[in-house]
């Protein structure tokens, strides 16, 4: 197939490029780099199958005809899309109906990456894809927040109304190699500050939960679901609940650093508790994460060794 990935320099986008290389697609990957990085697609240069384009994706486009459209575009970090607050709700509105026009044109498939963060700070624990969230309209995280549920919204129309083949991924946290080092991520933060030698920052008490997804768990996990016949929204995440403190821990174990832990103020909106409930996607896809959170850090280990060397 012909796949148009958008958002393809990005952490995740990156890794769904190689995989679908890998399983022998043509891709055609857009990004307009605003968070994105060309070092992710660095190794790709002399690939034939895959064709890079710099564009914003809120300008309508057309490269021609297309089988599947993966839609990742949009800054996911909060430093980055606190910073691109207007940008981050232009790509969730008009960047996804532009995505979803080229779909509609061309009777191709469509993927919308959409987030666990349309929970909001979640009164229903463990999150299942019937729970509408409890989520700050207007509040700093809201660009974030609302462009991801209005896209959703946006997905469905597309399908009700025009027939689009859509599939809706609500993602849970993911790290893995490419995450970007100052993205101000938990596995981020804490993993450059251990290799630093630096206090390892704990927001607030440190007992809210986290769930980490190893990337290439994730891109199983929407793969699947890209092939699959459900267009209502589906959690694609590890389902195994850390505290921030059982996260640092496990950090300071993998890389053998002696930092402290620093207490900070836990940022406005921060979700206390975040776990998906997995059980849809164990059904209707047969998936579930195979790597766990050790085995996920080591695998991750010298790329944020290899980021802490460009640094120093």
């Amino acid at each position: 197939m012909r796949i148009l990935v958008t958002g393809a320099a990005g952490f995740l986008g990156s890794h769904l490029t190689d995989r679908l290389l890998a399983e022998g697609h043509t891709v055609v990957g857009v990004d307009n780099l605003c968070t994105g990085d060309l070092e992710n697609l660095a190794h790709l240069s002399a690939e034939p199958r895959f064709q890079f384009e710099e564009r914003d994706i809120c300008r309508p486009f057309d490269l021609g005809p297309v089988d599947y459209v993966f839609n990742l575009a949009s800054p996911a970090s909060p430093p980055e899309y606190l910073r691109l607050g207007i940008e981050t709700l232009r790509v969730g509105s008009i960047g996804v109906e532009n995505a979803l026009e080229i779909a509609s044109r061309y009777d191709a498939g469509f993927l919308h990456a959409s987030t666990s963060e349309c929970y909001g700070d979640p009164l229903q624990h463990p999150q299942t894809e019937e729970y509408w969230g409890n989520v700050n309209p207007v509040g700093p995280r809201s660009v974030y927040d609302e462009s991801k549920r209005y896209a959703e919204a946006l997905v469905m129309a597309y399908h009700r109304s025009r027939g689009v083949n859509t599939h809706l991924v609500r993602i849970f946290n993911t790290y893995g190699p490419r995450l970007h080092p100052s993205d101000g991520r938990v596995i981020s933060n804490l993993m450059m500050q251990a290799l630093r030698g630096e206090p390892l920052t704990i927001y607030g008490d440190g007992n809210q939960t986290r769930s980490f997804c190893y990337v290439d768990d994730l891109v199983e996990g929407i793969l699947r679901l890209s092939r699959s016949s459900e267009h209502l929204p589906v959690n694609i995440g590890n389902p195994h609940e850390f505290t921030i403190l059982e996260c640092a821990q496990a950090i300071l174990q993998v890389t053998g650093s002696k930092s402290e832990l620093r207490f900070a103020p836990l940022p406005q909106d921060d979700p206390t508790r975040r776990r998906p409930d997995i059980t849809k996607a164990r059904a209707l896809l047969g998936w579930e994460p195979q790597i766990s959170l050790a085995q996920g850090l080591e695998r991750s280990l010298e790329f944020f060794k290899s980021k802490v060397a460009v640094t120093a």
